[in-house]
């Protein structure tokens, strides 16, 4: 798999809590958008983990094609 799948088409808002982590799905073929449940193994993506630093809402990029991962940076809108 060389391009991710296209989870999307707008971002999903997701309320974070502080201190917590979370795993973003990088390759798209997740059924829990935005988080990873491991399917992407075997497709050479990784997912992204990191941990909320406060909290607050998100827009996390559905589309894969985020420069600013795992956040939405309007990347939908460009086909």
């Amino acid at each position: 798999m060389k391009e991710p799948k296209r989870a999307g088409d707008s971002p999903i808002a997701v309320n974070l809590e502080e201190g917590k982590r979370y795993s973003w799905c990088s390759c798209g073929l997740s059924g829990n958008q935005p988080f990873c449940d491991g399917k992407h193994k075997e497709t050479g993506f990784k997912s992204l983990p990191f941990i909320a630093e406060k909290t607050e809402a998100k827009y996390f990029c559905a589309c894969k094609q985020t420069k600013n991962p795992p956040f939405c940076d309007g990347s939908h809108t460009k086909k």
